[in-house]
């Protein structure tokens, strides 16, 4: 059976590193190419999109892939919604494999912002001039906060930006997770920050910031997940995806 995994997440390299040799299957990996320096899955990769989803139902047929599992980002909400698409069309099953958001508790405080926009525009309401922010929305999300002034913007990403964006007055920080409570802890501490602005990506890898801020009572500005289309099957455990696909290629 050939899987092809849509990939760039932690979840998605431990699915690929339980595939590579598995006797059942033979899997191909899928990366955007927006990570300059992706860790290695293992398993046969390509990169680059796929031109939209006739492009991807083109490269299903070619090359005889009999289940797709999205394993993307959960912001990466126009590739997802071409796999739905594209398996529909194609009439091949699709598994998702998602991670369970993050949820506020006591102690937290959390602003919800339904997009990037409206996320800088809550940090222009909730901070103040002088205000020391941490953004850790991604590198391709900056051009979003480029209005915000008078705060002195750390930005947390995998890779430099490109172009750089235009802020008044910011900071790089190139840092790929999973963090350490501690680390979090010494990273808000010695930045001076006054408030973090993020995506409800879930996982673990990035989770101890929301500990290290609840300890510390700052507030978080989080940016929900956008809507996709429903898979045919959803799990939060790349072990229960390859229990699904054992059981498909059994029949």
């Amino acid at each position: 059976m050939h899987v092809l995994i849509l990939g760039g997440t932690r979840d998605a390299m431990n699915l690929a590193g339980a595939l590579l040799d598995h006797p059942k299957f033979s899997a191909t990996y899928s990366l955007a190419g927006r990570t300059r320096r992706p860790l290695p899955s293992g398993l046969p990769t390509r990169r680059g999109g796929f031109g939209g989803v006739d492009g991807l139902c083109n490269y299903l047929k070619q090359h005889k892939v009999d289940v797709v599992v999205d394993a993307t980002h959960p912001f990466a909400a126009q590739m997802s919604a071409n796999a739905v698409a594209a398996c529909s069309k194609n009439q091949l099953p699709l598994v998702r494999l998602s991670r369970q958001p993050w949820a506020a508790i006591n102690g937290d405080n959390w602003l919800a912002a339904q997009d990037l926009p409206h996320a800088a525009m809550l940090l222009k309401q909730h901070s103040k001039a002088g205000d020391r922010v941490l953004l850790a929305t991604g590198g391709r999300s900056l051009q979003h906060f480029e209005d915000i002034s008078e705060r002195h913007l750390i930005v947390r990403c995998v890779d430099p930006p490109q172009p750089p964006p235009n802020f008044d007055s910011w900071t790089l920080l190139t840092q790929r997770g999973p963090f350490l409570l501690a680390d979090e802890r010494q990273l808000l501490r010695a930045e001076n920050i006054h408030i973090l602005v993020c995506k409800n990506s879930g996982g673990k890898a990035a989770e101890a910031k929301f500990t290290a801020a609840r300890e510390l009572g700052l507030p978080v500005i989080i940016v929900n997940r956008p809507e996709i289309p429903p898979a045919d099957i959803e799990y939060f455990h790349y072990r229960d995806v390859i229990v699904c696909l054992e059981r498909k290629s059994a029949g």
